[in-house]
């Protein structure tokens, strides 16, 4: 997903995305530790989208605090 998706987002959307991708990334290292992970390069994909969904939850807190 793409950062201005992500922007498009609203709250409520941006806190359930945050809370599957983290489900996902557990997943994603479970399926590390019993060597059944397919593609490791997601692990980074899942981590990168969850610093990106939190970047923009935190800019609009920021921006809310300001007004």
């Amino acid at each position: 997903m793409k950062i201005a998706e992500i922007k498009e987002l609203n709250e409520l959307e941006l806190e359930k995305k945050l809370s599957d991708l983290k489900q996902e990334l557990f997943n994603l290292r479970f399926q590390l530790a019993v060597n059944q992970l397919e593609n490791p390069m997601r692990i980074r994909a899942v981590r990168r989208e969850i610093a990106q969904v939190k970047t923009v939850i935190r800019q609009r807190e920021i921006a809310a605090s300001n007004n």
